[in-house]
């Protein structure tokens, strides 16, 4: 295994060791610093014994990690062997040989994990001859695109003001004992809750988001502001004709990843989408790797100069 530098953070990018679960992360976000928090989880997974690659949007002509990239994220050739595919994009408009990594791994009954702008996370706006501009986030056909199609929901809206009002997790009616919520208390972000009109197909919401009127904890509720799904389960068949799980969480801010609740549920939605669900427990290490310090979220706020190592 080689073990490279990267955002200031260790992160496994090559090397798969036999009996290992490989997860595979697509990361392109342009606002949320996924590009440090994904990392940061990475190293969580790998102490449970993962195996983990994470992939960047890397810019073609400074080579460097850029979030404002949205048409290149090398190395998705790893998603072949991936078990499992942990999705944080928005906006994207790969080329179509990278984008057919990631559609194929969706429709082969592998499960995947998705978080926040993942709802919307393909967006063709220049080359909608491509046969993959139908997963943009507004498409018609399929409806809503991959967001809904495949994770159970599009971009709606915030229902929460960014970056105004924060985010209390309440377990779903029902869902108390899911093995997701094992061990998981008081889930708090700084992200907005986000709209949903509607959950595609199977879906079932696990946790419930609260708008608060600040960004603290202790924040009062918004009376006149029903509860939204923040993370849910469902299932996608693609055309492999086999069902995979699936775990979607709106949350993802970088500062959420300081929540444990938080880092907890979604260590815990990753076991349960790879059908490890008997191995789930309220001891499970979550604990942040030392020196997570993001850059504020925001376009055009992150980290410069950073570039992945050479790939063997």
């Amino acid at each position: 295994m080689r073990v490279a530098a990267l955002l200031t953070l260790p992160v496994l990018l090559a090397g798969l060791c036999a009996g290992q679960r490989r997860v595979v992360f697509v990361v392109g976000d342009q606002e949320y610093r996924s590009e440090e928090s994904m990392p940061a989880f990475a190293q969580i997974l790998e102490r449970h014994g993962f195996q983990c690659t994470v992939l960047l949007p890397i810019n073609r002509q400074t080579g460097e990690v850029d979030p404002a990239t949205t048409d290149n994220i090398p190395g998705l050739e790893a998603l072949r062997a991936a078990d499992l595919m942990v999705l944080f994009t928005r906006f994207l408009e790969l080329p179509d040989e990278q984008m057919k990594e990631i559609i194929d791994y969706t429709n082969s009954g592998r499960p995947i994990v998705a978080l926040r702008t993942s709802t919307h996370a393909f967006n063709y706006r220049t080359r909608k001859d491509s046969p993959y501009a139908k997963y943009s986030f507004r498409s018609t056909a399929p409806a809503g695109g991959y967001g809904r199609l495949v994770l159970g929901e599009t971009w709606i809206d915030h229902y929460g003001a960014h970056q105004k009002e924060s985010t209390r997790g309440i377990p779903a009616a029902g869902m108390e004992r899911h093995p997701i919520l094992t061990g998981v208390k008081d889930i708090w972000g700084e992200s907005d809750v986000y709209e949903i009109t509607t959950l595609s197909g199977d879906s079932k919401p696990i946790v419930m988001g609260q708008v608060l009127a600040g960004m603290t904890p202790d924040s009062p509720p918004r009376p006149d502001k029903k509860l939204m799904p923040i993370a849910w389960i469902k299932t996608y068949t693609g055309e492999s004709n086999k069902t995979a799980r699936v775990f979607v969480t709106t949350m993802g801010h970088a500062e959420d990843f300081k929540n444990e609740g938080f880092r907890r549920l979604l260590l815990n939605g990753c076991y349960w989408a790879m059908g490890l669900e008997d191995r789930i427990n309220a001891a499970l290490n979550v604990d942040l790797p030392p020196g997570y310090n993001p850059n504020p979220i925001g376009t055009g706020k992150h980290k410069r100069g950073i570039k992945p190592p050479p790939r063997s």
